[in-house]
């Protein structure tokens, strides 16, 4: 494993807090420790960094955010400022180069603005780059995410998830605590968030699928030390394509069953997040079944081609009954294995394509390739973020006052009240198994390698459950 620890210290010169992130060092292997608000002057962070025992040390402008790493790991601060620091960060055992952005986000909502606009300009301009952020970002996205005190207001949350929706990243969830910092108060007027998250982007998932999250005990701080452990090149299990001529293979349902039905383990989190879980040790299931079942389809069908030659060739030097059964069973077997092959090779080929089209500097578009020449355009994350970004400002404005409601009940109101509801409603489960059966079977699979065929082909009692999240 490849370890990082990313832990808000609130002031790293205490004893404590020193022996523990010691410790965590020498417990986990660890290649690269961020530390947020440290509470000491820049000019310290090289005493720091002997006495961690890394090799490298950089901060960002105001010194709330320093980072240690060892020889590992190559690192490059590509930019800083006063939020994060964005790094370009390769390692001997991962393919390739990545990025992380270590956060540290202002307390106040308005504040975090400029980070959010960093995090979109980042998202806009390195999509096909593997891009985590990690860190204090001061702000939930859900109300299960607190606990104590007075209701949370979600409109404090809006820009946030409007944010992480556009950027196109998913939370890699936890283990352990499901909260990462406390105020510390009495039992009475206690409270608990989680403040402190890891997120990445699809191509961080296709390239580090097992990257895994782990929130230690928050001794020494009122927050937790969050452990990423992000798994070696070579342990990286290959991405695989669920063809569809295995699902139509008898033993495949039950390989998948036995698969989802097992417990889900240690995973906490969104249930769509252990769904997703779930289907990565899947991938891992059928990747070993098919081997059992079909072996290396492609190189069996070259050998059969060179096993049939051979026996029409013994069956013209000697033609008995013997060599004429087996030249008919080595021929059966080659169309088998020919038609599998046929039937991955025409899936891969009616694949939906997706390509990036720049329109200008400030706006990208996405063409999702229909077939013959056709193309869906969709907006991009910018132009979506400025419609979060204006809805927040109308909302201050009411609150402010500052918006005059007379005139506007002048204007009808084409949602009703029970359309609003409805809108509102949790999909019901038919409701949710018609959108999953209107599903393009021969859509592109995602990175789980799942597509539209395997979710509908006799599968859904099985996947509904962990869909509707129960």
């Amino acid at each position: 494993m490849i370890s990082t620890i990313i832990w808000n210290i609130r002031a790293i010169n205490t004893q404590g807090v020193m022996e523990r992130l010691k410790n965590l060092n020498k417990i986990h292997h660890v290649s690269m420790i961020a530390v947020l608000e440290p509470f000491s002057d820049n000019n310290n962070i090289n005493m720091f960094k002997s006495m961690l025992a890394m090799d490298h040390a950089t901060s960002n402008i105001n010194g709330k955010i320093w980072l240690f790493w060892n020889t590992d790991i190559s690192c490059t601060v590509l930019e800083a400022d006063e939020q994060q620091v964005t790094c370009e960060i390769s390692h001997t055992e991962v393919q390739g180069n990545y990025i992380k952005t270590f956060v540290y986000a202002k307390c106040k909502e308005y504040l975090r603005e400029p980070l959010w606009d960093k995090l979109l300009h980042f998202a806009d301009t390195r999509d096909t780059t593997p891009w985590c952020t990690v860190g204090d970002f001061n702000v939930i996205t859900d109300i299960d995410e607190k606990l104590g005190g007075i209701p949370y207001n979600m409109r404090k949350s809006l820009e946030f998830i409007g944010v992480i929706e556009a950027c196109g990243l998913m939370d890699l969830g936890f283990n352990g605590p499901k909260f990462t910092w406390s105020n510390q108060r009495g039992i009475n007027f206690r409270i608990w968030k989680r403040l402190d998250r890891a997120m990445v982007n699809d191509s961080w998932l296709q390239n580090m699928p097992h990257t895994c999250i782990t929130y230690l005990p928050s001794v020494g701080s009122d927050h937790c030390p969050l452990l990423m452990e992000m798994v070696r090149g070579h342990e990286i299990a290959s991405s695989i394509s669920i063809p569809c001529c295995w699902v139509e293979q008898p033993s495949f349902e039950e390989a998948v069953s036995l698969s989802l039905l097992l417990e889900t383990g240690p995973w906490k989190g969104n249930p769509m997040w252990i769904f997703h879980q779930k289907m990565k040790r899947l991938a891992s299931t059928l990747s070993a079944w098919s081997k059992m079942q079909f072996g290396d389809i492609y190189g069996k069908v070259r050998d059969f081609e060179k096993r049939v030659k051979v026996a029409e060739d013994n069956l013209l030097q000697s033609n008995t009954e013997k060599h004429r059964e087996e030249l008919h069973s080595i021929n059966a077997e080659y169309i088998r294995y020919m038609k599998l092959e046929d039937a991955i090779l025409k899936q891969n080929h009616r694949c939906i394509g997706l390509k990036k089209v720049m329109v200008t500097p400030n706006t990208s578009m996405h063409s999702l390739e229909k077939g013959g020449g056709d193309y869906l355009s969709i907006k991009s994350s910018m132009i979506m973020m400025n419609g979060y970004k204006e809805m927040n400002r109308l909302q201050r404005l009411r609150e402010e006052k500052k918006i005059d409601e007379l005139p506007m009940e002048c204007i009808p109101r084409i949602v009703s009240q029970e359309h609003n509801d409805r809108l509102k409603e949790i999909p019901s489960i038919d409701e949710l198994k018609e959108v999953v059966y209107s599903m393009n079977p021969n859509s592109a699979a995602g990175p789980d390698g799942m597509n539209g065929y395997f979710f509908t082909r006799n599968l859904w009692n099985i996947i509904n459950k962990d869909l509707m999240g129960t």
